[in-house]
């Protein structure tokens, strides 16, 4: 008897689908319960934990040839003791968590979640740029204190809003979260410069108010500084004493990226003394948050709790990105592969 073409392919697809089984060891990071998994364990059988521990990971993991994780390290003893792993699909666009080295050893596919966030991280970062400039949580709870019926006058500011039209925004990378960060300075009026690895690739996104300078450029004149760029060597540290002593007097400093780009205890001493005169971050070295952690009481300064990317829609474009990476796996394809 001979198959068709498409009877063939069904046939691999759920011979696949029945041997195979997924774990996602971290469904609550991503999906709280507001959305749903069903793209995903529609496709395979999925076992869901809500959190795990690397302690917890060992007994989870034994048994899964898929394995969805975001922050649990899965790592060179991982794929050794579990030799039935197949793929790994990290539920971030982040992917450092997996040693990708010894997962291409031995053929397993690694994929992520890119540019499922763009939109809401972008957001965020503007969240934080208003409130720093404009300051209207500051002023509203001064109004629910009674401040205005106790005021002499019709107004009253405690510290006055800046103006960010003519003001000079510096975007460290340009990938999709840089580029939406930019769009919107333009609409304030800002002028914006930009660093990058690569100004090449970006060429046509230069404008009369988009310039591509250096990172000595960068600090040096921008009034406005925002990072939006991987982890990486030459990142690691990049905001530290000698770096904040070439920023403008005054720079606001605004993290969406990845906590360790900034020098903690470094920062935390430029706003004691004003030299940065307000922070925005969303991310820190350690999450969550350790109680010695140097900004814990640092003045004019905003950190919220790595929510940038949290939106329903973002998660619910995640899971769906997840799923169609997994339905590639099981047709013997590969896509959003990062090894």
């Amino acid at each position: 008897m001979r198959y068709t073409a498409n009877e063939i392919f069904f046939i691999k697809y759920n011979y696949r689908r029945v041997i195979m089984r997924a774990v996602i060891l971290e469904a609550h990071a991503v999906n709280p319960g507001d959305v749903s998994w069903d793209p995903v364990t529609s496709l395979i059988p999925t076992d869901i934990y809500e959190n795990t521990t690397e302690d917890e990971k060992w007994n989870r993991i034994k048994g899964h040839e898929l394995v969805l994780t975001n922050k649990v390290k899965i790592d060179e003893e991982v794929f050794s003791r579990f030799p039935e792993i197949r793929y790994v699909g990290v539920c971030a666009t982040g992917y450092n968590v997996v040693d990708l080295e010894a997962a291409k050893r031995r053929g397993i596919i690694v994929t992520n979640i890119p540019a499922y966030s763009t939109d809401s991280v972008v957001q965020c970062t503007w969240a934080l740029i208003l409130e720093l400039t404009s300051h209207v949580a500051m002023h509203a709870e001064s109004v629910r204190r009674g401040d205005w019926i106790k005021s002499p006058t019709f107004c009253y500011w405690l510290t006055a809003p800046t103006e960010l039209s003519g003001k000079t925004i510096g975007i460290y990378g340009f990938g999709n979260i840089g580029r939406g960060v930019a769009k919107v300075a333009e609409a304030f009026g800002m002028q914006v410069l930009v660093h990058t690895a690569h100004p090449e690739k970006y060429e046509a996104a230069a404008s009369s108010a988009i310039h591509f300078v250096d990172e000595e450029e960068l600090f040096r004149s921008s009034d406005i500084l925002t990072f939006h760029c991987p982890l990486t060597e030459e990142t690691n540290g990049l905001v530290n004493q000698q770096t904040i002593s070439r920023m403008k007097d005054g720079v606001i400093l605004i993290n969406v990226s990845r906590g360790p780009i900034i020098n903690e205890a470094d920062l935390a001493v430029a706003l004691k003394s004003k030299k940065i005169s307000g922070a925005g971050l969303d991310v820190i070295s350690v999450e969550p948050m350790l109680p010695d952690n140097p900004l814990i009481n640092a003045p004019n300064l905003i950190i919220t709790p790595h929510i940038a990317w949290a939106s329903v829609e973002a998660r619910t474009r995640l899971i769906a990105i997840a799923a169609d990476n997994i339905r590639a796996f099981l047709n013997g394809d590969a896509l959003n592969r990062v090894n």
